[in-house]
């Protein structure tokens, strides 16, 4: 089998993870996930994150430590998955005991490593309801959407560090210059629901999992833009 195109791109280390969640959320806007799969590696850039942290009713920290949730109170860098909605979501922890980013969606990134039969590989793994060929923009329009396409499982990686041979986020260089701040998803009332602790990146906005510039929503009220330096 002829071996993938080594990336021109460093993996994120530790030290970009282990600081605020809210930071972490936003600068991880962009960036791309790359696992290893049946001997391809499958690629999504980021375009949707939201932050979570231990004083937040909302997150799984707030209920306490246990055993299936050790990742969240490990130092940033750690995976942290669950079971949600019938299928995988990944995490990240982040800075402090508690506090982590949930990897909301993402689209599908192609290049020379992770290449057109990446992206059929994705699409195998993730048809539609019928069986049929989802559309790559929708491949990972969703927390667990994106681990199915990219056959992330929880058993696989729950409590694991990344593992450069298997599973990263990586530095393309990809410009994000417009931010969009807004309230998370599926948060009960009384759970901290109000919280602006999601971030999508503005020129994917809607390909998420729920497009905050939809109709009815107003700047100012229902979303913050944010401009980037640098970007």
């Amino acid at each position: 089998m002829t071996q993938p195109a080594p990336s021109p791109y460093p993996a994120l280390p530790d030290t970009f993870f282990n600081r605020d969640a809210q930071t972490v959320a936003k600068d991880l806007l962009g960036k791309v996930i790359r696992h290893r799969h049946e001997g391809l590696w499958l690629a999504a850039r980021i375009i949707e994150t939201e932050a979570y942290y231990l004083s937040d009713k909302g997150s799984h920290a707030s209920l306490g430590f246990t055993e299936k949730r050790k990742a969240l109170f490990l130092d940033g860098g750690h995976i942290y998955m669950y079971y949600a909605r019938g299928g995988d979501s990944l995490n990240f922890s982040a800075e402090g005991p508690g506090n982590a980013v949930l990897i909301k969606a993402a689209y599908p990134w192609l290049d020379a490593r992770s290449d057109a039969n990446s992206l059929a590989r994705m699409q195998l793994n993730n048809p539609d309801a019928s069986g049929n060929v989802r559309p790559a923009e929708r491949l990972c329009a969703g927390q667990t959407l994106l681990c199915r396409s990219l056959g992330l499982k929880v058993p696989d990686w729950d409590a694991q560090r990344f593992d450069p041979q298997r599973l990263y986020v990586e530095d393309c260089a990809n410009p994000v210059p417009e931010v969009i701040q807004t309230t998370r998803l599926g948060i009960p009332q009384g759970r901290d629901e109000h919280l602006p602790y999601r971030f999508v990146d503005a020129q994917y906005a809607r390909f998420c999992t729920r497009n905050p510039l939809r109709r009815g929503q107003v700047e100012g009220r229902d979303f913050f833009l944010l401009q980037q330096q640098g970007s």
